[in-house]
């Protein structure tokens, strides 16, 4: 078979990598863009390692995206998120990828999609069509391009880069009904006490302590640990059904909802062999994606559990250190994430009203990309 090809660009956005697309250049059939992401990533590998293609053997290296003209009034273009699974044929658009987020406003500014300052802030404002949601993109242009060059590190990558920061407007409820899907702030699962909060990407979050966990594991240990894997994704899909995002767990996405042990602050050692004291976050999580262990955060995991964090009453809420002022420090395998957030209640009832964070991003590599076409599930 010939080997085809398309146009695309490479780009980290925070913590992740993915392959970037403009609308135009692609299938407007799913089934036919995933099979072309497929190829492009390099899924499925039974070795795990993606070698044929763009991924990097890991959720957050194995992902694409879609950039087109927006659909929304208030919006300037719209976003569409592509989760590729390393294993097997299988990409899930259910979810939302917070660090690529990050990338989007300097990829649209740069491909000329938008007009912005030749010098000061740019301004994006971004339709997320997964979550349905509205992002707004604000970063620094130098000589008519996103700035990269700047002071703000981000765990899990080495250097420094310019500022992106990104504001998802009311967050709650992406893929379900409500911030608080079922209504309450504490559900038990198959025993196992859990919060089900639905903001920037729906999570389900499980003390780590009641898996025979402390919060501080290192992704190798979780994955090692016996049963604890099948656990914990075992809990994802129950709660799956619980917060009516399938009729059964069977049937529960692999990217979302995600699961997420939590603890309260403790000293660990991140992924870099740095010592991170306990007094330099508020509340420790270990994320699962995509049925693997999470070298770092997912970022719109950090903004659940930041959201989550500051509802009464919440696991996340009980274990944290008591939270001062709109910022949440996140204890993570790869460091400390800083996430923030408005909330507002209303009698019981509890509204989100804004998920922040801040990221850098950097264009790696454009022109075109060559694949072999491959058959989704």
């Amino acid at each position: 078979m010939t080997q085809r090809s398309i146009p695309a660009t490479f780009m980290r956005g925070g913590s992740s990598k993915g392959v970037f697309f403009h609308a135009r250049d692609l299938p407007s059939d799913r089934a036919e863009q995933e099979a072309i992401f497929l190829a492009v990533i390099g899924s499925p590998d039974p070795y795990g390692r993606q070698l044929d293609g763009m991924g990097g053997g890991i959720s957050s290296l194995s992902k694409a995206v879609i950039i087109g003209p927006p659909t929304h009034p208030d919006a300037d273009v719209d976003y569409t998120f592509a989760q590729v699974a390393v294993d097997r044929p299988v990409v899930d658009w259910g979810s939302n990828c917070g660090n690529l987020s990050g990338a989007v406003g300097p990829f649209a500014v740069d491909e000329g999609l938008i007009e912005a300052p030749r010098d000061g802030e740019a301004f994006v404002r971004i339709h997320q069509t997964n979550t349905r949601k509205i992002m707004h993109a604000r970063f620094p242009m130098k000589d008519g391009r996103a700035q990269v060059a700047g002071d703000l590190a981000i765990a899990g990558v080495a250097g420094t880069g310019a500022r992106v920061r990104i504001d998802i407007l009311n967050p709650g409820g992406t893929r379900t009904a409500s911030l608080l899907p079922t209504g309450h702030v504490i559900e038990t699962l198959d025993g196992i006490r859990a919060s089900l909060v639905d903001a920037a990407n729906p999570m389900v979050f499980v003390d780590a302590e009641a898996l025979g966990c402390d919060g501080t594991e290192s992704p190798e240990a979780i994955e090692a640990k016996p049963g604890l894997m099948a656990r914990l994704d075992a809990l994802r899909r129950t709660a799956s059904v619980a917060m009516a995002m399938s009729a059964t767990p069977e049937a529960a996405g692999l990217a979302v909802p995600k699961i997420a042990m939590v603890a309260p602050p403790r000293d660990f050692t991140a992924l870099d062999g740095t010592t991170i004291a306990a007094e330099q976050f508020d509340i420790a999580t270990r994320v699962l994606s995509m049925e693997r262990a999470h070298r770092a955060t997912p970022l719109t995991s950090a903004m659940c559990l930041g959201v989550a964090a500051r509802i009464p009453g919440t696991l996340p809420n009980l274990l944290a250190r008591a939270v001062v002022g709109e910022e949440v420090r996140v204890g993570n395998p790869s460091g400390v994430l800083s996430v923030g957030g408005v909330l507002t209640r209303t009698g019981d009832t509890w509204h989100a009203d804004s998920a922040i964070v801040f990221r850098t991003a950097r264009r790696l590599m454009d022109g075109r990309v060559h694949y072999l076409p491959r058959t989704p599930s």
